[in-house]
């Protein structure tokens, strides 16, 4: 496992994927920066960190997903292997809000961002973003996120946390089944009923039952039935 450290960087993300479009990238290369000036979410959104506070890295990923069904599956591997590591280090109510959002109780942490690319038949190469809010505490413009600091009362060591993380990624990566299930295990209000709202505004209850093998969330609706969403085409309200 190859670890590239940066002091600033437009994208961890995109700094790998241009690296190993040049040169031949070691599986599981990683990617981490102090400071990143472009960083985004899923669907384009953006992600700001303050300098110095928080984990920002990339992970190269490659001879793991073997068809683009599969795709989902890393998605949760990778979200499973945060919450193990956070875990470790006692950070309270823990959950993932689907697709890829890392939670604190009702508090987003931290999110991941996987940008896939198929090299060649049967061959599909993986750039797996990860933010975490570690002991950044102002987030003013942001009442709905916050850090391991905030939560736990503590400050951590971003290095220690960058290569268990890597570690943990490595391990889930060989058993994609695995974290499948803890993935749905660790789903954000799962059996909860809970208000949403569609790209129309309109608002309905319902309660998250899981995901399916495509990666769209499935909910029971009020009048028994279920039905699956894919990612921005509901928001949960909560």
């Amino acid at each position: 496992m190859r670890f590239v450290k940066l002091n600033a960087i437009d994208s961890t993300n995109d700094f790998l994927k241009k690296l190993s479009q040049t040169e031949s990238v070691e599986n599981f290369t990683v990617v981490s920066t102090e400071t990143q000036t472009k960083g985004r979410g899923q669907m384009g959104s953006v992600w700001v960190s303050e300098s110095g506070k928080n984990l920002i890295m990339s992970v190269l990923i490659k001879e793991v997903l073997g068809n683009v069904q599969s795709i989902f599956q890393l998605n949760a591997a990778v979200a499973v292997a945060v919450i193990a590591v956070l875990e470790r280090h006692a950070i309270p109510k823990l959950s993932v809000k689907w697709p890829n959002d890392i939670m604190s109780g009702n508090k987003k942490i931290g999110g991941i961002l996987i940008e896939n690319s198929l090299k060649d038949v049967g061959n599909i190469e993986s750039i797996v973003g990860i933010g975490l809010n570690v002991n950044q505490t102002n987030f003013e413009l942001l009442p709905q996120a916050s850090s391991l600091a905030l939560v736990s009362g503590k400050t951590f060591e971003i290095d220690i946390l960058l290569v268990e993380i890597a570690q943990a990624l490595k391990e889930n990566t060989a058993r994609l089944d695995l974290a499948w299930q803890l993935y749905t295990e660790k789903l954000f209000k799962k059996d909860v009923p809970m208000a949403f709202q569609d790209q129309q505004g309109l608002r309905f209850m319902g309660i998250v039952i899981g995901v399916a093998s495509d990666g769209k969330l499935k909910i029971q609706m009020e009048d028994g039935s279920f039905q699956t969403f894919g990612i921005k085409e509901i928001q949960m309200l909560y």
